[in-house]
């Protein structure tokens, strides 16, 4: 058996030429170290990509029967269309010899060989036109790329962040991460929990189903507001197909499913009480302090601007409130004209932030675009419950910086006052919304005209 499976991944590498990034060859130690048994499931997933995509074997041959038996005593069965393909990966849905029902995510063909020579070519593309133009700013493109790509073609990677997220948010019933397979998962192959569902900006799709789009969102909200605020540690790429909702057929609660853990960012501690700081003052209008902790975040003089990015919202409605309206036709038609106007201090700005930002700002837009399909964006419920997070996260912070305790009691006491003021206000706002509240206002009235 072992030298069956040592001739299966000397194959494998011989047949591939997989390189990392960097143009380095595969470590070895990925098959050495693992057990005899992985070694042979692992290597059998990884040739499937081969024999349907590559197909550098030729059909027929003794090794592509090799390979092919081996696929066939992993899985009961495969399916040949992908579920979905990207630029990086394909994921198919199979069935194991045991029954489990799994989703097989497999890197495509000499992938990671092109990712160096492709963020070369950018770089060079960049250099040579900030050349022709001295202000183009958008070198760190090619710097958030050489960090980035390495970490999402790594699916081991990929897997912890799924269990970190998983593990982090377990008190959220309504959020299911699909769990890894890692006796069957490679750097280059990641086998997980088949989970199914409409995509989160499907509004006919939860129509059908009877899910609350508002419910969806505002637990859309409560997620990132955690991940952000509060532990620091973010899933970047919340695009539909990234973000299922289903629902459960035996409690009847609608599930929001995450997929797609290959690009996380983390946060630092001061990026993120300056974040948590600076949204507050966003909430609360508090013009001094949004251009304080905007100019701690690299904003400058140019942090009208940038409280509009972080908002999407005009100038005018971050100082009246980016809580007291919605958006309006005539501000989103405005906010898109701006856009193109500013383009230079646009990219400034992008050139001066904190690289921990850039993906915020992506996500962010995305989050948006999922709450426009949805006609819930900027609701008062996800403002509330940023301000939770944010408080929440202060106050842990201040806590962890004081011995006294006292003031450690202070700080308690006034986190506990500050999310008492919140909760009362979200059941004011739910009382006007409501039906009872519409009927406590009309006998209040009814007696106040009756005593007069």
């Amino acid at each position: 058996m072992a030298r069956r499976a040592l001739k299966l991944a000397s194959l494998a590498a011989a047949t591939t030429g997989v390189y990392l990034y960097g143009n380095e060859f595969l470590d070895p130690n990925d098959f050495g170290v693992v057990r005899v048994g992985r070694a042979i499931a692992t290597t059998a997933v990884i040739t499937y990509d081969y024999l349907t995509s590559l197909r550098s074997v030729p059909y027929g041959s003794e090794e592509y029967d090799v390979l092919k038996s081996q696929i066939k005593e992993l899985f009961a069965s495969f399916e040949d269309t992908p579920l979905g393909a990207a630029s990086l990966a394909q994921v198919h849905k199979a069935v194991l010899q045991d029954g489990r029902t799994v989703a097989v995510k497999v890197q495509h063909p000499k992938v990671q060989a092109q990712s160096s020579k492709d963020i070369l070519l950018m770089e060079v593309l960049l250099l040579v036109v900030k050349q022709i133009f001295p202000d183009f700013e958008f070198m760190w493109l090619v710097e958030e790329a050489k960090k980035n790509l390495p970490l999402e073609l790594d699916f081991l990677n990929e897997g912890r962040n799924a269990e970190k997220v998983a593990h982090m948010l377990k008190d959220f019933d309504f959020l299911k991460v699909p769990r890894i397979y890692w006796e069957l998962s490679t750097r280059r192959v990641l086998l997980m929990e088949f989970m199914e569902g409409g995509q989160v900006n499907d509004r006919a799709y939860m129509k059908r189903n009877g899910i609350d789009v508002n419910e969806i969102s505002r637990n859309l909200g409560k997620l990132y507001s955690e991940m952000i605020f509060v532990n620091g540690f973010v899933h970047c790429d919340p695009h539909p197909g990234n973000v299922l909702v289903k629902k459960c057929p035996a409690s009847g609660k609608a599930h929001i499913i995450l997929l797609d853990h290959g690009l996380y960012q983390v946060l630092s501690e001061s990026f993120r009480m300056d974040y948590c700081r600076l949204w507050q003052a966003l909430i609360k209008a508090d013009m001094k302090r949004v251009q304080k902790y905007s100019r701690r975040l690299g904003a400058g003089d140019l942090y009208p601007l940038f409280a509009c990015m972080l908002t999407a919202r005009s100038w005018e409605s971050v100082n009246r409130g980016i809580d007291r309206s919605p958006v309006s036709a005539s501000e989103d038609v405005e906010i898109r004209s701006n856009a193109a106007a500013y383009l230079p201090q646009i990219t400034q700005l992008l050139n001066n932030v904190p690289r921990q930002m850039l993906l915020l700002l992506k996500t962010n837009d995305l989050l948006r675009g999922i709450e426009s399909a949805l006609h819930t964006r900027a609701s008062a419920s996800s403002f509330l419950n940023m301000s939770r997070c944010c408080i929440r996260a202060v106050s842990t912070y201040q806590r962890s910086k004081n011995r006294s305790l006292y003031r450690r009691a202070q700080i308690s006491l006034t986190e506990a006052l500050s999310l008492w003021q919140i909760n009362l206000y979200e059941l004011f706002l739910w009382l006007k919304g409501s039906r009872l509240g519409n009927w406590v206002v009309a006998l209040l009235s009814w007696m106040h005209h009756s005593t007069h």
